[in-house]
This record gives structure tokens, C-alpha cells and sequence, in this order.
């Protein structure tokens, strides 16, 4: 399974993606809330074993789908 399946997963639990396209802002669309970017940020780490560190807590790597495809690939080159 690839990574943006994996993600798309996921993302599916707490919104509904049929009417978001992979580069739509999760945040600005307000469909979203903190308690999320924790989940989200929580999954990866496990998903992908990959440590996400303060520096990298920036909403442009989680803001959608492809961004956070981006920052994932990037974390495993």
C-alpha cells in the first residue's frame, strides 16, 4: 500500500474526502481542529517509523494531502 493511501486511510476517519482534492487545505476549509494535527502527526510517526521533530511541526507539511505525501516521501529518502 502506498503512502497516499495510507494516508488517504486515515484522513478518511475524520473527514469526509469526497468533496477535497489532494492539494485543498485541510485548516483554511476549517475541517480540521488541533486535536487532529496530534493524530495525525501520531500516525505517521508509527505508520512510516519516522520521527517528526519540533522544527517539522509546521502546518505547509500537514496542510493536505499532497503536502503531507511530500513531507513523508522526504522523512524516507
Amino acid at each position: 500500500m502506498n503512502i497516499g493511501h495510507k494516508v488517504k486511510n486515515f484522513l478518511g476517519k475524520y473527514m469526509k474526502l469526497d468533496n477535497i482534492g489532494d492539494d485543498d487545505n485541510f485548516f483554511e476549509r476549517q475541517l480540521v481542529n488541533s486535536l487532529f494535527a496530534v493524530q495525525l502527526v501520531a500516525f505517521l510517526e508509527k505508520e512510516f517509523e519516522i520521527t517528526i521533530e519540533n522544527d517539522e511541526l509546521n502546518l505547509e507539511n500537514f496542510k493536505s494531502v499532497n503536502a503531507i505525501i511530500q513531507f513523508v516521501e522526504g522523512k524516507l529518502a
